[in-house]
């Protein structure tokens, strides 16, 4: 009997150390301890990595972490595995931010149809929706904060705002072509960058006027699309403001006169209408352009 108890109490000894064996042989999934450390006790990585070890100890380079990819030696802490090492883009400006380098930034901004409020010098949530716009088009982060890598583009965009530009009352918009869609038939071609409407007959310019157009919240609409409604002394139903000159071509969107922006320029904005500032210029045109005529909105 004395026997057979003392080969029980070692046979028990025996699975008990091979299981601690076990345990100690297998790190948790996700990598997170070294090869070979032993789980804290009692944890859910110790107890799923004692169910699922195969036999025979495992190799820590094979050991598939939390994503499926091989587990390899752990990534400094903030550095994605893989990343080049190199300075990260310095944050130049953000929300919250105020003075005149903030004024600039919404100057240049504006130039390029990025921006349509009056600079302030003062980063709002304007200002953050406007670099967030600028960055995801040109494949940046968009963060909305104003880094070193999107401050340099937009300099290398822009030019130094004059001091019209800094009061909102001008913008100095640089000089693009025409869109390749411009080039054939009758065409009203709209660009943003430039803050034009050119009109346009078989790709010879006609005349050419200052345009602004909705804010971020109201975005004028860009494409290919052709008048289908003209009213000289129209009325809008929803603002019930003066829309004179008004030619439709997407929706309730139009190029019409605007008196507010002959007024105060560039300081507002649209609800998504392509205002026109100069009055004689949209009246010669508003004769002059048909039903079915081409309106291409471009940046």
């Amino acid at each position: 009997m004395r026997r057979n108890q003392r080969t029980t109490l070692i046979a028990r000894t025996l699975a008990a150390t091979a299981v601690i064996a076990v345990a100690v042989g297998c790190g948790p999934q996700g990598g997170t301890a070294g090869a070979g450390a032993p789980a804290t006790p009692g944890s859910p990585s110790a107890s799923a990595s004692s169910r699922a070890t195969p036999s025979g100890p495992a190799s820590a380079s094979a050991s598939p972490s939390d994503d499926g990819k091989p587990a390899g030696k752990p990534a400094a802490s903030g550095s994605p595995a893989g990343a080049t090492a190199g300075p990260a883009p310095k944050v130049v400006m953000a929300a919250g931010s105020k003075g005149a380098q903030v004024k600039e930034l919404q100057a240049r901004l504006a130039q390029i149809g990025w921006f349509d409020d009056t600079p302030t010098g003062t980063y709002g949530a304007a200002t953050t929706a406007a670099v967030k716009g600028f960055q995801g088009k040109r494949g940046l982060p968009a963060t909305g904060s104003t880094d070193t890598v999107t401050w340099d583009r937009l300099l290398g965009m822009t030019k130094k705002p004059t001091a019209d530009e800094l009061a909102g009352r001008a913008v100095n918009k640089p000089v693009t072509k025409l869109d390749a869609r411009c080039m054939t038939g009758r065409v009203m071609c709209i660009s943003k960058t430039s803050r034009t409407l050119s009109w346009v007959i078989d790709g010879h310019v006609q005349s050419t006027m200052d345009v602004r157009f909705g804010s971020q919240y109201t975005p004028t609409r860009e494409g290919v699309f052709s008048v289908f409604e003209k009213s000289r002394d129209h009325v809008s139903t929803i603002y019930h403001t003066a829309m004179p000159y008004a030619m439709f071509f997407s929706g309730g969107q139009a190029v019409h006169y605007s008196s507010d922006f002959a007024a105060r320029g560039y300081n507002g904005a649209s609800h998504g209408c392509v205002n026109v500032r100069d009055k004689a210029k949209i009246s010669a045109l508003f004769d002059q352009v048909h039903i079915g005529d081409k309106v291409v909105v471009s940046w």
